[in-house]
């Protein structure tokens, strides 16, 4: 049976920073997408959690690439950090993303929950509304906190139809490690960096301020091959965003996984 296809991408498009590293110096903001497309066939929407756009953002993402790009989009804060907003907001951020769905574009939303997020039946009733509460639509959650990592939460995410989020980032004390998990029929990964110094310093992107090395990025080729040959499809974002580092290692393991 041939390995499922993997689909590598980062974690948002739009940045200042990238023009030199990654787009023309003098490329317009607006252009940004048109040029992603070129070397990439899927990114991963960021700007959701902090704020829900109108539907005519993704309106125009639809109409600016082509039918086989696709998306993930990251939910709302309301669902994971802030959850007090959660009944309220969810609503409005699925009428805002309908243009992705309406166009089979959308391939999932990502859960992220924080650190603070830990292992409890309060939090477990949490994930299961989360389950009932976006129309049916494929869930990808990421944890941080290591009290998540036991066979029972793995056992919970697969009977709710809910995908586990593998993740490279910091060891640090209660930080999940990098285990490959498939509980579905999409394998997914996120390369945070290894920024262990600026993780608790500093404004909150310094934390992603790395460039992983290609001895590093080939640590997790055996990872994603098991992910491969347990699921139909694997994606790979790299959100260690500054200065274009997660164009640079988003390309270096397109390559790895080509050889």
């Amino acid at each position: 049976m041939p390995k499922a296809p993997v689909r590598i991408g980062t974690s948002g498009y739009s940045f200042d920073d990238w023009k030199g590293p990654f787009y023309p110096a003098k490329l317009a903001r607006a252009k940004m997408l048109d040029y992603y497309t070129q070397f990439f066939n899927t990114v991963e929407i960021n700007a959701t959690y902090y704020r829900i756009p109108p539907a005519r953002t993704f309106e125009s993402m639809v109409e600016r690439t082509g039918e086989k790009f696709d998306f993930i989009v990251k939910a709302h804060e309301s669902a994971t950090h802030k959850r007090r907003q959660f009944p309220t907001e969810t609503a409005v951020y699925l009428e805002a993303i309908r243009p992705l769905i309406d166009s089979g574009r959308l391939k999932g939303i990502l859960l992220q929950f924080p650190w603070s997020f830990r292992r409890t039946v309060e939090n477990i009733d949490h994930i299961k509304a989360c389950a009932e509460s976006f129309d049916l639509l494929h869930l990808f959650v990421e944890f941080r906190h290591a009290s998540w990592i036991r066979q029972d939460t793995f056992d919970l995410l697969k009977s709710l139809g809910l995908s586990y989020v593998s993740v490279d980032e910091p060891q640090l004390e209660q930080m999940v490690p990098p285990l490959a998990i498939s509980t579905g029929k999409t394998g997914y990964v996120r390369f945070h960096g290894r920024n262990a110094e600026k993780w608790y310093s500093g404004n909150g992107s310094d934390r992603y301020d790395y460039l992983y090395t290609e001895e590093e990025l080939r640590e997790w080729i055996k990872k994603i091959d098991a992910l491969r040959e347990n699921a139909e499809i694997v994606y790979i974002f790299f959100n260690n965003c500054h200065q274009g580092q997660a164009v640079t290692n988003a390309r270096q393991l397109l390559e790895m996984l080509d050889e």
